[in-house]
Formats: C-alpha cells, sequence, structure tokens
C-alpha cells in the first residue's frame, strides 16, 4: 500500500534512479534509502508471473506523476517467443527485436494491432487490468509458444516507438493453438518494504 512518507517523498525516487541507489530484486525495484519497493506481475490463466519494471518505464512514470512530462494516453501489452531475459536497461527502441516479440497474424495472433491495457482505478498502491484483461486472438497453422510479455507505449506490433514500462520471461512457456483467446493482466505496485 502507498502510505503518507511514499507520497510525501515521491519525488526523490527520480533522483534515487538518476543516482543509481537502487536495487534490482525478484520482485522488481527496491529503494532502500526510502524503504520502498516497486514491482509488477503479469495474470493469465497458467498464473501469476514476477515482472522486470524498466529503468526507462519508471524514469517516465515518476517524470509524470512527479515531474511536468506529459502523460501519455494508453498502454499495449505485447506478447513474445524469443529465448530471451529482459534487463532493466531493456527500452522500447529494442524491444521487439531482441526478445522476438510475435507480430504475424497468421502465426501468432489476428489482433491488428498490440492489445490496449485497459486498467481499472489505482487503489491501496496498485493498478490494474485483470477485471478486463487483453485479449489476444491466437492464429496459427500449428501452435504458438509465448515465452513472456511487455507493456508498452506504442500500438505498433514490432514497434521500435514509445516507452516500455515492463517486460516478463514467463517460468513456464505458454503453447496457445488456433483459435485460442489468450487472456493477459497485467498490475504494478508501489508499497513499503
Amino acid at each position: 500500500m502507498i502510505d503518507s512518507d511514499l507520497i510525501k517523498h515521491g519525488g526523490e525516487f527520480a533522483r534515487y534512479l538518476a543516482n543509481n541507489k537502487f536495487e534490482m530484486t525478484e520482485q522488481g525495484i527496491e529503494f532502500p534509502v526510502a524503504q520502498a519497493e516497486v514491482f509488477g506481475e503479469y495474470q493469465d490463466k497458467y498464473g501469476t508471473e514476477k515482472n522486470l519494471l524498466t529503468i526507462q518505464g519508471l524514469n517516465h512514470l515518476l517524470m509524470v506523476a512527479l515531474s511536468n512530462s506529459s502523460k501519455l494516453n494508453d498502454f499495449y501489452l505485447a506478447l513474445y517467443s524469443g529465448n530471451f531475459t529482459p534487463t532493466s536497461a531493456l527500452t522500447a527502441a529494442q524491444f521487439a527485436a531482441s526478445a522476438g516479440e510475435i507480430v504475424s497474424a497468421s502465426e501468432g495472433y489476428s489482433n491488428a494491432t498490440r492489445p490496449q491495457w485497459n486498467p481499472a482505478a489505482a487503489d491501496s498502491g496498485a493498478i490494474d487490468n485483470y477485471a478486463n484483461k487483453a485479449e489476444f486472438n491466437i492464429a496459427t497453422t500449428g501452435s504458438v509458444t509465448i515465452r513472456g510479455a511487455a507493456l508498452l507505449s506504442d500500438w505498433t506490433k514490432g514497434s521500435t516507438s514509445g516507452v516500455l514500462i515492463s517486460a516478463s520471461r514467463f517460468s513456464n512457456e505458454r503453447v496457445e493453438y488456433d483459435g485460442n483467446v489468450y487472456q493477459l493482466g497485467y498490475r504494478v505496485r508501489l508499497q513499503s518494504s
């Protein structure tokens, strides 16, 4: 839960990032001086997977919330099939090629664009789309292997533009077949550590 201390000292998070005063953990990113952590998770029918919030994503969140940067209107979920483990330095410009984003409409999913992430209102220090998960309409002659997912600000499949908020290499591959509708939820949380 976001408490008054986190809100009161929110402007300091951008400085912590800029000065490398944070630690990457399995949960997400910990700010030891502030005794706070930010983490996210993806949820599908197979379970819940922890994610990596990127530096690019955290900088954007902090600049919008605590400075004068313009808010981006929408965010979109993407799937990837590459044998790739994201790092905190990963950006939207690198994501599609590095991760092997699934972009084919005939051997992937038939949606013309990345599905939009439509979260409910933030509550108790978290925001998610669990009540309205993004849907990927699987189209393939065999099967599609999904190894991970990402949350980005650009709707175009394979785009190198925008901001990459998070990415995750799933602990187990997801195998989907033609005609399936793969549903994906994403949550991000800020809490005291």
